[in-house]
């Protein structure tokens, strides 16, 4: 199957995972290529009106993202932060350091297949804003293969007199010659969609074209694309999606595009695509309900058929005539019960028809989770966590069964399919864990194993480092698990350095991962590194996730306290040198706990986070998130959110520690305000703390290897100042 859009579920998911650096290699190179003509479109402002303050929020005014007083605000407090972190010696260490690391030549250059070439997004020190190039597979095998460039971010923001940041293409199956390229000003979700020519390595004239918005376009044929996105008064959802998909001919005026769906208001939003399986073709249209519910339908000459599944399942695609569904919770159909988190097959003609007949793929047991499903030629490839180790498997359906075997990589490390095609059995794996730099594999069906392609060099010297896996015990028995990553020689004495990270949310996993900031930044600074795989997130599947869902939120938080608990107990740390960091969602988790357990806690650093849960759902795509945390305009739901709003449980007659908050102006995904708002409030309360807000990055806090070196710089200035 070819979805470019990979998973729409898994898409949505993404919207809301906090993005911490990306240390994932790329390598460069320096051919020219051609550069367009400028579009002149003016940026679109992430603007929210804000209401006039009010006794219940004094600070709704810093809502207004690009409002002259909350710019002003934001200015004065960076130059506060950024005077008394960058004043430290440690700084300009970590920073140059950080840096090397990002525009190092030596790095993995990942790629993903299009035809018969291999294609590559890659930044360096003299492409800041990046190269789109690809190459051959026989040139891909060489320690330093030829590129084409396909076009040069850099000179096209010259050109252009825009700050363009790339945010992925789309590109026509099964030639792949035509592609719609999503360019984003300073980082922000929102894009601007523009037909690009690759033989030419130009822009289409007159091609697709759309203005910065969220939109979702996706090719039905070389004249004719899907699109959903703003087309103006009441077509988006409240969360600021695309709630009408329209079939858009060349050449038409969009506003003369054919509406084919419309999804509801409240809807979080609707995309439609064309999934390719060999030499069928199935057009598909998604509604999602919620965060986690759908509707999907299949478009035919007779009209849209609702396919029949659960509203909570993953439609995982179609391979070899076998629909894949993953189920949330347990389904009982015909019968038949299927249990939750089992992977189930169907041909799709049966189903289709009205059959179903499901066969079980996988059925994880309690200690294994489903973490990714990808396809070649004739196989499916399923990613597991076995107590948040990976494991990979390919299975292949013959005669009405499924068969599977092991494909063999190291064990106790994070193992991620990069690249996959429905031409061939090959595809590429990249392995790392904490210590051990990444590793691609390439998976070779002639000699049936896969064997190592590229490597990256040690950006630290992990000989003298340690990695244990622990379980900490909650309340109510749960074992939750936690890494530790920390010298050979660390002495049990309650006075190391500690940096615990968590996320818990949206069934998100985290894994065990090489990090050169961590080790450099922090390790090599004799700190103690602890990663949290806590309830909400997707470590155990959908049970460990839904087992913190909206009511019962707060043992996401309540498991994080246990960890760091557990390091006290352990004398690994104590509340003194113990420090916490989290972005996003988990913005919010960091940012809870040290209201509830300041005690515990002597470093918070809280990042893009999420903060007033009042209004959350009134902000950018916060109310797409309401299937995760509840409807605060509901009061019943209110009453338990409120119990955790970090910004309705700052308290000026408690003593917290010296919390480091940092976001984006163009963020516009979680709103700048939720962090605006807390350091006014808490600054009125008479606390100490630290804000910085990159005024480019998007959701991910940075644009360019030279903001993401920075801000992580910052971040364990801080902690080294905090904690040490």
């Amino acid at each position: 199957m070819n979805i470019k859009l990979l998973s729409i579920v898994t898409a949505l998911t993404l919207a809301l995972t906090a993005c911490d650096n990306a240390e994932q290699v790329q390598t460069p190179a320096k051919p020219e290529t051609q550069i367009i003509k400028p579009v002149e479109q003016k940026p679109t402002e992430i603007k929210v009106e804000a209401p006039l303050a009010t006794d219940e929020d004094p600070y709704i005014w810093l809502e207004e993202v690009e409002g002259e007083k909350a710019l002003a605000w934001v200015e004065e407090n960076n130059k506060v932060s950024l005077g008394y972190l960058k004043g430290q010696d440690l700084y300009k260490e970590l920073y140059e350091k950080n840096l090397k690391v990002y525009d190092s030549d030596e790095r993995i250059p990942y790629v993903g297949q299009m035809g018969d070439y291999f294609y590559n997004f890659w930044r360096d020190a003299t492409n800041q804003r990046g190269l789109w190039r690809r190459t051959t597979l026989a040139e891909y095998k060489k320690d330093n293969p030829k590129w084409e460039v396909i076009l040069d971010l850099d000179k096209l923001a010259e050109a252009e007199g825009e700050n363009w940041v790339y945010k992925g293409s789309n590109c026509l199956y099964p030639e792949y010659k035509r592609c719609l390229l999503n360019l984003s000003r300073g980082g922000a979700d929102a894009t601007v969609v523009r037909e690009f020519d690759i033989p030419s390595k130009s822009f289409v004239e007159k091609g697709f074209y759309l203005p910065e918005a969220k939109s979702q376009v996706n090719w039905i044929d070389l004249d004719t694309v899907y699109v959903g996105t703003d087309f103006g008064d009441g077509s988006m959802t409240d969360s600021g999606y695309a709630r009408i998909v329209k079939e858009w001919k060349r050449g038409e005026p969009l506003e003369k595009a054919k509406t084919i769906f419309e999804g509801e208001k409240e809807n979080v939003w609707v995309a439609a695509f064309v999934a390719h399986d060999k030499d069928k073709s199935y057009k598909l249209i998604y509604q999602g309900l919620t965060f986690y519910t759908s509707d999907i339908f299949l478009v035919t000459d007779d009209g849209l058929k609702k396919l029949n599944r659960p509203q909570d399942s993953s439609f995982s695609g179609i391979s070899n005539e076998q629909m894949l569904l993953e189920l949330k919770t347990d389904w009982t159909v015909n019968g038949k019960t299927y249990p939750q988190a089992a992977l189930l097959s169907q041909n799709i003609d049966d189903y289709l028809d009205g059959k179903t007949n499901f066969t079980e793929v996988l059925v994880p047991d309690n200690s294994t989770s489903i973490s990714g499903v990808s396809t070649t030629k004739d196989y499916i490839l399923i990613n597991t966590l076995k107590d948040v180790a990976s494991e990979l498997y390919r299975y292949q359906f013959k005669g009405g069964k499924w068969s599977n075997e092991k494909v063999n990589m190291p064990d106790l490390g994070a193992i991620s399919v990069t690249g996959s095609s429905d031409e061939h059995n090959n595809f590429f794996v990249n392995y790392n864990n904490f210590l051990t730099p990444s590793s691609l594999y390439y998976f070779d069906e002639a000699t049936n194993k896969a064997s190592v392609l590229k490597s990256l060099p040690a950006f630290f010297d992990a000989s003298p480092y340690k990695v244990e896996q622990k379980f900490a015990k909650a309340k109510d028995g749960t074992k939750i698990p936690y890494f530790l990553v920390m010298h050979k020689d660390t002495e049990y004495n309650g006075k190391n350095p500690t940096l615990l990270y968590g996320y818990g949310g949206f069934e998100v996993s985290l894994r065990p991962s090489y990090s050169a900031t961590i080790g450099m930044d922090w390790l090599e600074q004799g700190g103690v590194y602890a990663l949290a795989n806590i309830r909400g997130g997707g470590e155990y599947g959908p049970r460990w996730h839904q087992a913190a869902l909206k009511k019962n939120r707060h043992i996401a938080f309540t498991d994080f306290i246990t960890v760091g608990e557990d390091l006290v107990a352990s004398k690994i740390t104590s509340p003194k040198h113990l420090g916490i960091r989290g972005g996003s969602n988990g913005g919010l988790l960091v940012g809870t706990v040290a209201t509830m357990r300041p005690d515990l806690f002597n470093a918070v650093v809280c990042q893009v986070p999420l903060l007033d849960m009042k209004r959350f759902n009134q902000l950018l795509a916060g109310a797409s998130w309401m299937g995760e945390y509840g409807n605060p305009d509901n009061e019943d739901e209110w009453e338990y959110i409120k119990t955790y709003s970090p910004y309705h449980n700052v308290d000026k007659d408690t003593q917290y520690p010296k919390i480091f908050f940092t976001t984006s102006t163009r963020d516009d995904r979680v709103h700048p305000g939720h962090a605006r708002k807390m350091v006014a409030l808490m600054q009125e309360q008479g606390h100490d703390v630290l804000y910085y807000e990159n005024t480019e990055g998007g959701h991910g806090g940075a644009s360019n290897n030279k903001q993401s070196a920075s801000l992580n710089a910052l971040i364990y200035t801080y902690l080294a100042d905090q904690l040490k």
